[in-house]
């Protein structure tokens, strides 16, 4: 690529959002980026990396997003605070994180609300993939031992945790189409013809020699 392009990807449990990620970022050669963007958090913000963990679960506690909505704005808590450690300031860590990768490479990045955080760069192209139940439950059959009502119950709670987590962090909603360049149906295109979607929409934005 002759210049530094960034595709971030939200996805619905199921619907191979993940994998559509890791096979484009092969396809391209670039990078991927998902769980280990805490690991570059923690490294950049010298804040152990146990703590990002430790805040994602607490996030998904019943009740935690009930909490007021706080749009990430770029600021950063200085350790001299008692928030510094609290799972918002965390996210904005992780958001400096995300912004520090679009300014010096190519790259893949999963969920994180991204899109969001990457919303005044020229330089990123947004996805959200999806698909119908029916096709949520195939494909999370295959990696969870969970079925029928269960398997279900499992991936709206999964999905809702999405959804709260990006609403709270962004003020929009996670599923709406406007937030994003391209949402695709995984169950229509399969995955390697999401992959393709994918590059003709960046040859279409960014130019027929990006790839």
């Amino acid at each position: 690529m002759k210049r530094n392009i960034v595709i971030t990807i939200a996805r619905q449990y199921g619907s191979g959002g993940r994998t559509v990620g890791k096979m484009l970022a092969k396809d391209l050669g670039i990078n991927y980026y998902n769980k280990d963007l805490i690991k570059l958090a923690s490294e950049e913000s010298g804040i152990n990396e146990d703590l990002f963990r430790e805040a994602d679960e607490r996030c998904r506690t019943v009740g935690f997003f009930k909490a007021p909505v706080n749009v990430y704005t770029g600021d950063i808590i200085g350790p001299d605070s008692k928030e510094f450690t609290e799972p918002d300031n965390l996210f904005n860590f992780q958001a400096k994180t995300i912004k520090n990768l679009a300014d010096k490479e190519s790259c893949v990045i999963i969920g994180r609300a991204a899109n969001f955080v990457l919303k005044d760069y020229d330089n990123v192209l947004s996805v959200f993939v999806h698909a119908p139940m029916e096709y949520l439950l195939e494909q999370a059959a295959k990696v969870q031992s969970l079925r029928g009502d269960e398997l279900e119950k499992f991936i709206r709670k999964e999905d809702k945790y999405r959804s709260e987590y990006y609403e709270h962090h962004t003020g929009r909603k996670w599923s709406d189409a406007r937030n994003y360049d391209l949402c695709l149906d995984s169950s229509k295109l399969g995955f390697d013809g999401c992959v393709e979607a994918i590059k003709a929409h960046m040859k279409v934005r960014f130019g027929e020699d990006i790839i």
